[in-house]
């Protein structure tokens, strides 16, 4: 089997169905059927960002349906059901909270997609159930499929919060929105990655403009404890511009607990698509912004990682 694993889309329905065509997708009118012995994997994040964030669902869910994709759940569904659920703990039934607070900067983020399925709608309650359809992370025989990280101790802390099949539920959502708790660094872990908290006073500004504590380090590299913050981060150099070169990272509780090749999205990746390291392989080519949507086919039975498996759509 072939795995045409494809990148976070971000409402970029338009750049979908033109790497759809590119890898040989056919559209019969229903949905996108696969050349034989082909499969997509959809790596999460689908909305948010772009202008297009029904049709994308659309034909990500249609080809789901029919059963030639699996779809995992990014950081932004998980966020979009988050967002529309109440805190149970809430007081004020007339102005509740919500598991992801109503502010100005989650609301941001959030808006292409509320703007297209209109808040409480019966079109919005319709894809939030569906968003509860994806698993958080797939594991196959051959290689493993997951938004951010391949965690395996995350993902024990997570299992009992999931389905069989490791869907979110509705206890586990509510039990991983509550911030220091072990079930949100986990689930934090999972679809947001490594991090690492910066030297008590530094900070960088990510490119939302957001003030940020802690910085996202490439868990992929076999050694970050201890290390200089500048050789690990995944950061642009604009981030690092204000973190000494000399600040060292602490001691970091992380490590690959699989043989097995690691398929991941979210990372906002440029240039020349490669694979992270001989394991690991990033398909989020910044498709939301000047990037290009970008799939890796990956073939189970010849399954040694190279560059010349990228298929990046340019239009």
């Amino acid at each position: 089997m072939i795995y045409d694993v494809i990148g976070d889309i971000h409402g970029q329905a338009d750049k979908l169905i033109g790497l759809l065509h590119q890898l040989g997708y056919v559209d019969n009118g229903q949905f996108f059927v696969p050349p034989p012995n082909h499969q997509a994997i959809f790596i999460g994040d689908l909305i948010d960002r772009g202008q297009q964030e029904i049709q994308t669902l659309e034909i990500v869910f249609a080809m789901l349906d029919a059963g030639v994709a699996q779809v995992l759940m990014g950081n932004h569904e998980y966020n979009a059901l988050a967002y529309a659920t109440v805190d149970p703990r809430s007081i004020d039934p007339n102005n509740p909270d919500y598991l992801r607070p109503h502010n100005e900067r989650n609301t941001s983020q959030h808006v292409a997609f509320l703007d297209e399925v209109k808040w409480g709608s019966d079109t919005h309650r319709y894809w939030l159930k569906r968003f509860y359809e994806l698993p958080l992370w797939i594991e196959l025989e051959s290689a493993c499929f997951v938004h951010a990280c391949w965690d395996g101790e995350a993902m024990a802390v997570l299992k009992p919060l999931l389905t069989a099949d490791n869907r979110m539920t509705e206890r586990g959502l509510q039990l991983t929105s509550y911030k220091g708790t072990p079930e949100y660094e986990a689930l934090e872990r999972v679809l947001k990655g490594v991090e690492v908290p910066l030297p008590h006073g530094l900070f960088f500004s990510d490119k939302e403009g957001t003030k940020r504590h802690k910085m996202r380090v490439k868990w992929w590299q076999s050694n970050l404890s201890h290390q200089p913050i500048h050789h690990i981060a995944r950061a642009s150099k604009s981030e690092l511009l204000h973190i000494p070169v000399d600040t060292l990272a602490d001691a970091i509780d992380f490590r690959l607990t699989t043989d097995k090749s690691v398929f991941v999205g979210h990372y906002w990746l440029t240039g020349m698509p490669a694979p992270l390291c001989e394991q690991v392989v990033c398909v989020d080519y910044s498709a939301a912004k000047d990037g290009h949507l970008t799939a890796y086919r990956f073939d189970s039975e010849n399954p040694t990682l190279s560059a010349e498996n990228f298929v990046q759509y340019l239009g």
